[in-house]
């Protein structure tokens, strides 16, 4: 009996840890455009990878960046079990890319939601300081059902060109995570389009307001840095893609998900249905994404 009572004591623990988990992801998707179908990376082949990578890994709530409308639709079919915030950032409804956060429509409940633009002008479309695109910053603010707890979160892709953009978004960040968020705990992810380096990083991460969770995790993973660029040969060390937290968060794990698939080359075709053809056949390393995507495993602080 008291062995019994010891192993139900232990499960509850275990569940009790389960349930102040909080699994968060961002990605990068990679726009979908003809050049990357020549090349053998069309968004009809990707998307079905994405989709499983992103089920199995069991995010609870993820940032992507590059999503246009047909890939948000073909997303959200593909993953039911995921409710969507966001609009496009060209004109505030479904024109040019999304920066949109998934939520797991089981686990979360949506409290408030909204967007501002990366700009002097946040309140509508258009180009901040010396940037060379339209930016947008996705936010909801959610309450857990299994712990009741809420938080922030904020997802976005800032500018690939614009240094000036760059620090100053990290600066209206800050700001609006100070207006909006108070003593709440507060998520960031997204494209940053810088690694650890550059000052609009350090801005954010040695704001006291936000950390990076690569630098607290308890165990972090990372083989590779996050841009591929469809490359599966290619190495580096840095991150440009993020995810921030405040210190209401115990970060667990971090990880970079280096997954890839492979397609088969098209002059390698099997001829015949014998085992001996198959190891004849010749298949090209493939990435879901030019971006591979970040995971953190998260524990709310007591």
């Amino acid at each position: 009996m008291r062995r019994l009572l010891v192993l139900f004591f232990q499960l509850l623990v275990v569940v009790s840890i389960s349930a102040q988990q909080l699994i968060v992801g961002t990605y990068n998707l990679r726009n979908h455009n003809h050049d990357d179908e020549l090349q053998g990376n069309g968004w009809s082949q990707r998307c079905p990878v994405i989709s499983q990578l992103v089920t199995f890994n069991d995010f609870d709530v993820w940032g992507a960046q590059e999503v246009l409308h047909d890939q948000l639709n073909d997303l959200l079919l593909a993953m039911p079990q995921y409710g969507y915030l966001g609009v496009g950032r060209d004109d505030g409804k479904t024109g040019g890319e999304y920066a949109p956060i998934f939520y797991k429509k089981s686990r979360l409940k949506v409290l408030k939601e909204g967007h501002f633009w990366l700009s002097q002008h946040t309140d509508y479309p258009n180009k901040g300081w010396d940037a060379a695109c339209i930016r947008i910053c996705t936010w909801g603010f959610f309450k857990d059902l299994k712990t009741n707890k809420k938080f922030w979160f904020f997802n976005l892709h800032m500018d690939h060109m614009g240094v000036v953009a760059r620090r100053e978004s990290s600066r209206l960040i800050l700001k609006k995570v100070k207006e909006f968020c108070g003593n709440a705990p507060v998520i960031l992810t997204g494209d940053f389009n810088v690694d650890q380096t550059h000052e609009s990083y350090r801005l954010l991460a040695n704001s006291g307001v936000l950390q990076d969770t690569y630098k607290i995790a308890d165990m972090s993973y990372a083989l590779n840095g996050t841009f591929n660029d469809f490359d599966p040969f290619s190495k580096t060390d840095g991150q440009i893609d993020h995810i921030f937290v405040s210190r209401q968060f115990h970060v667990y794990r971090f990880g970079i998900l280096t997954d890839t698939y492979r397609t088969l080359r098209k002059d390698t075709a099997n001829e015949g249905n014998s085992s001996k053809d198959i190891s004849s056949q010749k298949y090209d390393i493939r990435m879901p994404s030019d971006h591979f995507p970040v995971k953190a495993i998260l524990q709310y602080q007591k």
